[in-house]
Formats: structure tokens, sequence, C-alpha cells
């Protein structure tokens, strides 16, 4: 499937209509999607999957339009699983876990995340990586910039390696009411980690 396909399928889906600050619960595009899933393809393409804080599922949809084998939708806000299910209701190949990522302990080949970026609660990231070293040896995973040193050094910590790296602009629809702007861009980078064990 080429990037546009996927695009317009991604941006098809059902959105979270209430978010919750505490989570920081932000929509990630279907453009932007799109390019993350491609980027991190042949981690995905016939392997069982996990998108840790799923929101709406949007990640993991797109693993199963690649042809990923099986995946796991993880998120600690109920609405948000809830959500996933409608929108990957065609789909079997499927499981949804409405827990803390720390609760989730099945092997995968893959994990693919979004998680907070830590703005609101500082290195909220910090438990999604952890998690996701436990249990893959692949992880693709979209955090802000700045974060660089943090993650070469919790993945040498790991024995993860970053094989891939490369910068993007994360749109933010105006989503809480401290936002004073329609649109925000943050810069944020697509990581490639692999395990070197």
């Amino acid at each position: 499937m080429n990037k546009k396909k996927l695009e317009i399928e991604l941006s098809k889906l059902e959105t979270l209509n209430s978010k919750n600050i505490k989570l920081e619960q932000y929509q990630i595009e279907g453009s932007l999607a799109a390019e993350f899933l491609l980027f991190g393809l042949k981690d995905i393409q016939d392997k069982t999957v996990a998108d840790f804080g799923c929101g709406n599922g949007i990640l993991g949809y797109g693993c199963l339009l690649l042809n990923a084998e099986k995946v796991y939708f993880v998120d600690i806000d109920e609405e948000a699983i809830k959500l996933s299910k409608k929108n990957c209701s065609k789909f079997k190949n499927v499981e949804f876990f409405n827990c803390d990522v720390l609760g989730f302990n099945k092997k995968v080949d893959t994990v693919i995340m979004n998680p907070p970026f830590g703005v609101q609660n500082r290195k909220a990231d910090k438990k999604f990586l952890e998690k996701a070293f436990e249990v893959s040896k692949n992880i693709c995973s979209i955090h802000k910039l700045g974060s660089e040193k943090f993650i070469e050094k919790i993945s040498q910590e790991n024995n993860f390696e970053i094989v891939k790296f490369i910068k993007k602009k994360f749109m933010i629809k105006k989503s809480y009411k401290f936002h004073t702007k329609e649109k925000y861009f943050v810069d944020v980078g697509f990581w490639n980690l692999k395990s070197f064990k």
C-alpha cells in the first residue's frame, strides 16, 4: 500500500472526542501516521505488533493494513480502547488491553508507539520505552526533539541501539482549553530501536 492510500484510510478513522491532558493525548494526523508506519514497515509486515498508548487505534490499524500478523492495542483510557475496537471492527487478528502499559506482558515482534511527550509529566515516555524493551526486540517510537540523549542512554542501558532516526513536524490541533492557536507544530523524531543482545 502506498503512502497516499494509507494516509486516506487512516484519515477516515473516528477520533477521540474528549482528551485527557494528564495522559497527554494528542491525535496523530493521517499523513504523519502513514509516514511513521512506512518508516517501520519491515518490522510490521507479517509481525506481531503492540500499539502502546493506542488512542483511537490509528497506528495499530495502519499496521493491520500493512499486513501485520496480529496487533495488540494497549491503552489505560477506557474510551480510547472502546474507540479502537470500533475503528478496527473489520479485523479479527486483534486483541485489546485496557491497562497501563506496565500491565502488558505479551512478547511481540515489534512495539509501535506515539507515547506521551513528557511535557505535562516529565519523562512520561520512560515507562513506555522500558516496557517496550522488555517485550520486544524492535521498537518504532515518536518522541519530542530534545529527547535524543535520554533515548540514546536508556537504549544503551537496555542493550538496544538506534538504527534509524528522522526528524519530522507533528501537527497538534487545538485540543485543550490552554491552547490559544488552532494548530501547533512540534518538532519530533521517529526512532527505530533494535536489541543487539
